[in-house]
C-alpha cells in the first residue's frame, strides 16, 4: 500500500477544494446573475475541461507555468523554483481540471434561490454582499456542500493532467492513481488492486457523507 501517495492525493485534493471555494464562488455568482450577453463564452470556458481531454490541459498548463512563460518566471524569480513536476504545479492543473465541478453545482445552487426573495432583501436596504452572506449562501449550503465534495472527489482521482505537469516524483508530484498505474505496469496486481480498493472505499465513503448531509441540511432549511 503506498500511504505516501495516498496522502500526497488527499493534500491535493484539500486544497483544490479549499481554493475552488474562494474561487469558484464569485465566478458562479456572476454566471448566475449577470446579464451580459457573451456571458455564454465564459459558462464555455468554466466547463471546458469537462469534455478536453485530460492531456491535452495538461500541456497547455504545462506550457503556461514552464520556466519560459511568464508565470513560470516570475514564479523562479520569487521562490527560485519551478512550478513544472512540483506539487504547486500540480495543485495549479487540479484548480483548472477541477473548476466546473465546483462553478457548476454552485451557479445551480444560487439560481435556484426564490428570486422574490433576493429582491426583498434588495428593497429592505441590504447590500449585494449581506444579501448573498445572509440569504444566498445559506439557502445554497446543499449546492456548495455538493460542488466542495466533487471537486476533492475529482482529484482524488487524477490522472492524465497530474502525470503530464508532475510526471511521477515519489513524494512530490506521484499521487494515488499513478502508484496503482505503476504497481500494473510492474504486474504488481495485488498492490494496485489494495490501492484501488482503498480509493475506492474512500471516494464512496466521501460522496456517501457528502448526501447524507446535504440532505440533512435542505431539511434544516426547508422547515424554517
Amino acid at each position: 500500500m503506498d500511504w505516501e501517495a495516498m496522502w500526497l492525493s488527499a493534500r491535493l485534493s484539500f486544497w483544490t477544494m479549499v481554493i475552488l471555494l474562494f474561487l469558484g464562488t464569485p465566478i458562479a455568482y456572476w454566471l448566475t446573475f449577470s446579464k451580459r450577453r457573451w456571458k455564454f463564452l465564459v459558462e464555455a470556458i468554466v466547463a471546458l475541461p469537462l469534455v478536453l481531454p485530460p492531456t491535452v490541459l495538461g500541456f497547455y498548463v504545462l506550457m503556461s507555468i514552464g520556466p519560459r512563460s511568464p508565470v513560470g518566471h516570475l514564479y523562479g524569480e520569487l521562490t527560485g523554483g519551478l512550478l513544472p513536476f512540483s506539487f504547486q504545479g500540480v495543485l495549479i492543473a487540479s484548480i483548472l481540471y477541477s473548476l466546473p465541478f465546483t462553478v457548476q453545482p454552485f451557479s445551480s445552487a444560487f439560481a435556484s434561490v426564490d428570486r422574490r426573495l433576493i429582491e426583498a432583501s434588495w428593497c429592505l436596504g441590504a447590500s449585494r454582499i449581506s444579501t448573498f452572506r445572509r440569504l444566498i449562501v445559506p439557502l445554497s449550503a446543499p449546492g456548495i456542500l455538493t460542488g466542495m465534495v466533487l471537486s476533492f472527489a475529482h482529484t482524488l482521482g487524477e490522472f492524465g493532467v497530474v502525470l503530464m505537469v508532475g510526471g511521477n516524483l515519489p513524494g512530490e508530484t506521484r499521487t494515488v492513481s499513478i502508484s496503482i498505474y505503476d504497481e500494473v505496469q510492474s504486474l504488481n496486481y495485488e498492490a494496485a488492486g489494495q490501492t484501488a480498493l482503498l480509493l475506492l472505499l474512500v471516494s464512496f465513503l466521501v460522496l456517501a457523507v457528502t448526501y447524507s448531509l446535504q440532505k440533512r441540511v435542505l431539511a434544516v432549511w426547508t422547515t424554517h
